[in-house]
């Protein structure tokens, strides 16, 4: 961001300078600006050095900013100039956003959807396992633990699981159908317990957990009439789970039934079981996941069920956290759940080419050294240096052409960045030379990732509304 009253000296080279121009005047900021060519070709080779050898002037900027690929050691140099240098986006065409100028940076440390996280195997792990699992899971957004039992299973360490969890601070339920299971994790101090039905609801007098509530048949609406005015006549606290159907078993008539539910107990806590979707669909689960979460933040179902079990759920609970932040915000602000976020395009980008094949070929015409760039269109990818460009759709048509069969080392350079090259063409991805692509919430983000204005707050924020406790 820049102040109003502040000057900004812009360096560039000859390639970008035009470019550079139209941008600025485009963006039309508050700012004051000067735009200084060095008098080199291309602004990507720009270095520290350079630029202490050639800039004689600063034009009266209180800071400068360079391209975002300058080399060197930019705090000596302002140290040298008396003023800021810092470095800008790697491409011109993200200067915009580098300003604030497409996006507002929004705050995602808000939402209302509460995650209990599911451990379906816990009758079969120690207590580390579940300690560390658990601890993941907390970490990467879930607010609830949740014990799953398992039918005709001996758990004989539920009590002390409990005790374990409790002891690290975790929020947890008890899931089972089993009343056994139910009383013995309500009595070891589950704050939740799923799933009561018609038949079982007697046990919400007999432990203090809030019970999640079940129809019983799932289609049987009145069931859970019958419950609420049960629970309300006492006094006690519950939330409703009219029950997610996995696609072909019913999963159009339950959605349905989360709308009937919502429309006869408007101020009722709900929730859903997004697992029997997630787990049960061989489909990327980020896209079921926004859309789930969409649903919920619609009905104001304030809990979801998330699972992990089956290898392409691995990150539902990250995918979910994200989702309702996205979603919340979006509500929030009467806007689409659209460019608040990327995270959750995690295969595509929505502007995955900046640049087009003719202006490629322009900067491949102007390189007068042997070091290769890369850079991808719609058209394939394309290495270029001062012998001339390349273009393909297979590295492996680019190598013969190379000349690195006797160097190892840069070989192995141009192999790694030319699959990088070709994964993000093929999927439409944003690629830039010499960065890992950014898969979203579909990877953990790294310590310098982590720092990204619009990076948002994992776990641990408080609910806008409070569920019971």
């Amino acid at each position: 961001m820049a102040d109003k009253s502040e000057h900004i000296l812009f360096l560039t080279g000859k390639l970008a300078e035009k470019q550079l121009r139209q941008i600025l005047q485009a963006m039309q900021p508050e700012f004051e600006y000067t735009v200084h060519q060095l008098g080199l070709t291309v602004a990507a080779l720009m270095t520290a050095d350079m630029i202490r050898r050639r800039l004689k002037e600063t034009y009266g900027a209180d800071r400068i900013l360079v391209p975002g690929r300058c080399r060197g050691d930019l705090e000596s140099l302002s140290a040298s100039l008396g003023i800021p240098v810092e470095r800008g986006p790697n491409e011109l065409k993200d200067l915009p956003a580098f300003f604030g100028h497409e996006d507002v940076v929004p705050d995602l440390s808000r939402y209302d959807i509460r995650i209990f996280a599911e451990l379906t195997e816990a009758p079969h792990m120690s207590i580390e396992e579940i300690l560390a699992q658990a601890d993941w899971h907390r970490r990467h957004g879930a607010d609830v633990i949740d014990v799953g039992c398992l039918p005709n299973t001996q758990f004989p360490h539920l009590e002390e699981t409990f005790q374990a969890l409790k002891a690290e601070g975790h929020l947890t339920s008890i899931d089972s159908l089993n009343p056994d299971d139910l009383l013995r994790g309500g009595r070891a101090g589950a704050d939740y317990m799923l799933s009561l039905h018609r038949e079982t609801l007697w046990i919400a007098e007999e432990v203090p957990s809030v019970p999640i509530v079940i129809p019983q048949p799932p289609a049987d609406l009145d069931s859970l009439s019958e419950a609420v005015e049960i629970f309300d006549g006492m006094g006690q606290s519950y939330i409703l789970d009219p029950i997610l159907e996995p696609i072909h078993y019913g999963f159009t008539a339950s959605i349905v039934r989360y709308h009937k539910v919502r429309d006869h107990f408007p101020e009722a806590e709900m929730l859903m079981g997004v697992g029997n979707l997630t787990e049960l669909t061989h489909a990327d689960t980020v896209g079921i996941n926004a859309l789930l979460l969409g649903i919920c933040s619609e009905l104001h179902i304030n809990n979801i069920l998330a699972t992990q079990v089956s290898g392409h759920c691995s990150r539902a609970i990250p995918e979910a956290d994200l989702a309702r932040r996205i979603v919340f915000y979006a509500r929030e602000n009467n806007m689409l759940p659209k460019h608040v976020h990327p995270g959750l395009m995690c295969l595509h980008d929505p502007k995955p080419f900046p640049y087009q094949l003719t202006e490629i070929q322009e900067l491949a015409g102007m390189i007068r050294d042997p070091s290769y760039r890369i850079q991808i269109s719609k058209e394939g990818m394309h290495i270029f240096n001062r012998d001339g460009m390349h273009s393909a759709t297979d590295p492996f048509e680019l190598f013969p052409k190379l000349g690195v069969e006797t160097d190892g080392g840069h070989a192995f350079y141009l192999g790694v960045e030319l699959a990088r090259a070709q994964i993000a063409w093929q999927l439409g991805k944003r690629y830039n030379q010499d960065e890992m692509l950014d898969w979203g919430c579909a990877t953990d983000p790294s310590e310098e990732e982590s720092v990204d204005p619009h990076a948002y707050k994992p776990a641990g924020t408080t609910l806008k509304k409070k569920n019971p406790s």
